[in-house]
């Protein structure tokens, strides 16, 4: 099954210009949403004003390279790590899910574009490894997450059934990638008639809509806020203004000894 590349059999249903045409449409869904939630919520807005008051109480100016330098920092090890999450299991599930999207997605659209015809080359064998491969990751990340590690449920005693809209976002990202694996688990078998693989392409093509048609009502546009914030952040630090923060306190921490009686899990 990890060698199959499950777009080149739906080609026979599908032309491949439909189901580039359907990518390009979900990309569109993304920008679009992501827009109107700048619009709606202002968030774009306050940060740049931020930004700009807080630049007044700067302390050095920096120079070019020391920006590009702090940027760069920021991109590998605050994103590319999500350092902020600490070392710990909340950490290894969000880079387990953020990495395994990346790969899902990236391989979705090479496959999509260049070897889902039956006229065009065989897909190199990595490409469908990378596809499953991602599509796992993903689903063991978000799960994990969705089960032991969210905040309502690790820390406030909630049921992990319990659904609210900002779970949207976790939620569709982990039906994508399961139907998908089913999907092309069930194309690979290659039996005669089989009907069970439609549907859940099916699944597959709903759960896509839902995650990129409802990025306004979701976190998606998370996903684009939070690095322009980490910059923004680090950018602050490194010329002092601290976004008009005090500076820490040159004192010990003093929380009691309660604080060791067990591991901080109350947000």
């Amino acid at each position: 099954m990890i060698y199959n590349n499950p777009f080149l059999k739906l080609s026979e249903l599908v032309p491949p210009i439909a189901m580039q045409g359907f990518l390009i449409t979900m990309i569109v869904l993304v920008i679009l949403g992501t827009l109107v939630d700048i619009i709606h919520k202002k968030n774009v807005k306050y940060f740049f004003e931020n930004a700009k008051k807080a630049k007044k109480s700067a302390t050095k100016e920096l120079r070019a390279g020391e920006k590009a330098s702090v940027i760069a920092k920021t991109i590998v090890y605050d994103i590319g790590t999500t350092s902020e999450l600490g070392a710990g299991k909340r950490r290894v599930a969000h880079l387990l899910g953020m990495y395994g999207t990346i790969l899902f997605w990236i391989a979705s659209a090479v496959m999509i574009f260049f070897y889902s015809s039956s006229s065009s080359s065989t897909a190199p064998s990595a490409w469908p490894v990378i596809w499953h491969v991602g599509a796992i990751m993903t689903v063991l990340g978000g799960s994990w997450f969705w089960f032991f590690l969210r905040v309502d449920v690790y820390s406030e005693a909630q049921p992990w059934y319990r659904i609210i809209k900002a779970d949207l976002f976790v939620l569709a990202l982990i039906a994508t990638s399961l139907f998908g694996l089913i999907w092309s688990y069930l194309q690979s078998l290659n039996l005669n008639d089989r009907w069970d693989d439609k549907v859940f392409l099916v699944l597959y093509v709903i759960s896509n809509l839902v995650l990129f048609g409802g990025v306004y009502w979701s976190k998606f546009a998370h996903m684009f806020y939070k690095p322009g914030a980490a910059i923004q952040k680090n950018l602050a630090e490194a010329d002092g203004s601290r976004d008009n923060l005090p500076p820490e306190a040159d004192a010990p921490e003093k929380f009691g000894l309660g604080i060791k009686r067990e591991a901080p899990k109350h947000y």
